[in-house]
């Protein structure tokens, strides 16, 4: 099934995806990252300890810190930031979760903050040079034992006292207290910022970030508490619970916004902000929590991609009992195998095209499109998170027995994902705010040609009963109509051939008209959540949430696959602009031709068009309802898709190639190579050692101690625990 032909082709189509992957700016922009993830600071050490690996993940933070230009530049890059996740998260969760902290939490919210808080014109920059060599290592102390989603309520308090010219930090009862920062000693001596209410003269100003020590790199410092939470699942991290009993901090610990334009406290106690409302200015001061959901979303492509790379290639390599008595197949020959590896494999291309796309948007978003900017960063964290655990779940399970072995690595990329489901916004949380903002736009979807559509949510006061498709153009739809009544019945004497395969395989093949159906699914959905929004009691807010809460959360869901078609779209037009441009006289020989077999377009468009079909099979009984699917669409659906799904599997081994997965470190995961056996041989053994037998026997008069039966349960109920968890989760 895997084509093992035209070897210097493919090579050459895999580097040409690899750029519509990473960008004109791979090298720059992820070199230095793929070449950490190929070093031998990178190994995996699959017999260290989890306080070992712990230690080791804060070595690498030093080794890293002191291998780049400028920290403080990378911790202004959440591009830069993102990268470092997406290619050394699947190595060391451990690792990108303290350099995230570090970098894009703690250091970026400084130079977010860059002056000191009193706002005086002729205040010095904060000096940040022991943050800046790991002197200390910073944190972020925002979520609390009560609040999480809801932090704008937390509790921990700062108040001003005016004899001392400073904040005094307070822990008022066990909710309050900080949840989860990595605020031990481990690792060195830390500092953090602590979002605190402002308190001034009893007045409640909000909340405010401040920069606190927590350690000394031995101890505590007075008045700080930090005890160890509860071992959880996944990499080892030093996940805390930290409270503070009435620990004061400078004046100048207030970070108030560049020139204290957010908040500021002046020397007589008087509070001033640019910004009357207290919610946007919380918003304001944790404003690195969105940047670090562009990190969550690059941290589950990178473990999706090597998930994929590795159950692809196991699935070559793996040989089973073919059709004929002598023969062996690789397990990648069959469908039922190949088959939900390719649809991941369209998949893992729209979810990082659509990580490109956003974190472009973020990049040069406006005051004026701000909003809806952080909107699309927190629909894309949600809906890549999520995608990655589907597919890191199929490949751990077309994996077999070896997938759950911790040294391929499938397990621990399982566990960590559910880590960024959860951090910076659990999902369901932001794409329920994602919802509430599209069910109540008054903006009304534009066509974007480019694009296939464009837009947020439908006109509400619009006809339930109209078709929800832009309009179409008449001639178009004249020619697709051909052969039939105004029914849609074959008039006699028309050729069936043309009427239903090419007729149909042209309107499911066409972008605008895909792009109209993903636009229909997702007005469809919020047309539902407004009807049934409208038909809950008036006067009681929660009881008309919850009634369309669920269809809106779906049309959030329908939002996010249209805009991952987008990216498609538009780098399927990117590429073959480019491609067209090398194929011009004078280009380099051999070069492929843009629409032949295999050739990266030709690759790009169908894993383009898989992508879509099956979210519109998903969605296809509403469509067929709506008149938006014909009869004869809904049966060539799936043949469609299986057409695309046998093209795709051929080309499996060069579209994994193209992620440009370093070898050393795919080799750290026994599985990813021909000899995956060879991690399991015995010197010892039969097959090697003259007299085993002999030796065998020996051996089985003194065998070695059996793990204790207390053990072997643990390790039992914590894997059926955590396999019951899965099938409750509602995605």
């Amino acid at each position: 099934m895997i084509n093992s032909g035209a070897v210097d082709a493919g090579k050459a189509t895999a580097r040409r995806l690899t750029r519509v992957l990473y960008g004109d700016g791979f090298e720059r922009e992820h070199g230095p990252w793929r070449r950490f993830a190929a070093d031998g600071l990178f190994r995996s050490r699959p017999d260290a300890t989890p306080p070992e690996r712990l230690s080791l993940a804060y070595e690498r933070l030093r080794a890293v810190n002191g291998a780049i230009d400028s920290p403080a530049e990378l911790a202004a890059d959440p591009r830069g930031v993102a990268a470092l996740h997406e290619w050394l998260g699947p190595i060391d969760p451990s690792f990108t979760t303290v350099a995230g902290i570090h970098y894009n939490l703690f250091l970026g919210s400084l130079l977010d903050h860059d002056h000191a808080a009193d706002g005086d014109p002729g205040a010095a920059e904060r000096d940040l040079a022991d943050f800046l060599t790991l002197r200390r290592i910073g944190t972020f102390l925002c979520t609390e034992v009560a609040h999480g989603n809801d932090a704008v309520a937390l509790e921990t308090t700062a108040t001003y006292d005016r004899v001392r010219d400073g904040f005094v930090l307070h822990t008022p009862h066990a909710g309050a207290q900080k949840f989860m920062p990595n605020t031990s000693t481990t690792g060195g001596a830390k500092s953090g910022v602590v979002a605190a209410r402002l308190l001034v003269d009893g007045a409640d100003h909000g909340v405010f970030l401040f920069l606190t020590p927590l350690t000394d790199g031995s101890r505590t410092l007075p008045g700080v508490r930090v005890r160890l939470l509860p071992e959880r699942f996944g990499s080892p991290l030093d996940h805390c619970v930290t409270s503070f009993d009435r620990v004061f901090v400078g004046r100048d610990a207030l970070l108030g916004g560049v020139r204290g334009q957010l908040g500021r406290v002046t020397g007589d106690g008087a509070f001033s902000s640019a910004e009357a409302n207290r919610r946007r200015r919380f918003l304001a001061s944790i404003g690195r929590v969105t940047a670090g959901k562009l990190s969550m979303s690059a941290g589950a492509l990178g473990g999706a991609r090597v998930a994929l790379a590795l159950a692809v290639r196991y699935g070559g390599h793996r040989l089973i009992s073919g059709p004929r008595a002598v023969e062996r197949v690789p397990v990648f020959a069959h469908r039922s195998h190949h088959g939900p590896l390719t649809g991941g494999l369209a998949t893992v291309f729209a979810m990082t095209l659509l990580h490109r796309t956003v974190v472009d948007a973020w990049e040069t978003r406006t005051e004026a499109n701000r909003g809806e900017t952080e909107r699309l960063v927190a629909v894309a964290k949600g809906w890549i998170t999520w995608r990655a655990r589907e597919i890191i779940v199929e490949c751990r399970e077309r994996c077999g027995a070896q997938g759950l072995l911790e040294h391929n690595g499938m397990t621990e990329m399982l566990a960590n994902i559910e880590g960024a489901i959860t951090a910076e916004g659990d999902n369901t949380a932001i794409y329920a705010k994602a919802a509430a903002e599209l069910l109540f736009s008054a903006r009304t979807p534009e066509r974007n040609p480019g694009a296939g559509v464009a837009g947020a949510a439908p006109d509400p006061t619009a006809d339930r009963d109209a078709d929800p498709r832009p309009d179409r153009d008449a001639g178009q739809d004249a020619d697709r109509n051909a052969g039939q009544d105004a029914a849609g019945t074959p008039v006699p004497g028309a050729d069936p051939v043309e009427c239903d395969a090419n007729y149909v395989s042209l309107e499911l093949s066409d972008t605008g008209h895909l792009g109209d159906l993903l636009l229909a699914v997702e007005q469809l959905w919020l047309d539902r959540a407004r009807r049934r929004m409208g038909r809950a009691p008036q006067g009681d807010p929660l009881a008309r949430w919850n009634a369309a809460s669920g269809a809106a959360l779906r049309a959030v869901e329908a939002h996010a696959y249209r805009r991952a078609a987008e990216a498609y779209t538009a780098a399927e037009r990117k590429l073959w602009e480019r491609e067209l441009r090398d194929t011009e006289p004078g280009a380099e020989a051999g070069s492929v031709s843009v629409s032949a077999p295999g050739s990266a377009p030709a690759l790009l468009r169908s894993l383009h068009r898989l992508f879509v079909l099956q979210w519109i099979d998903r969605n296809s009984g509403d469509l067929l309802a709506h008149g938006l699917l014909t009869a004869r669409q809904l049966d060539e659906l799936p043949e469609m898709i299986e057409r695309l799904i046998a093209e795709l599997a051929t080309y499996a081994t060069t579209l994994v190639e193209s992620f440009a997965l370093p070898e050393e470190m795919l080799a750290d995961r026994p599985i990813s190579g021909a000899g995956y056996a060879d991690a399991y041989d015995d010197p010892e053994g039969a097959w090697t050692v003259p007299e085993a037998r002999s030796r065998c026997a020996a051996c089985r008069q003194s065998p070695p101690p059996a793990m204790p039966v207390s053990d072997r349960f643990r390790i039992v109920h914590r894997l059926l625990r955590f396999i019951n968890n899965l099938r409750n989760l509602p995605h």
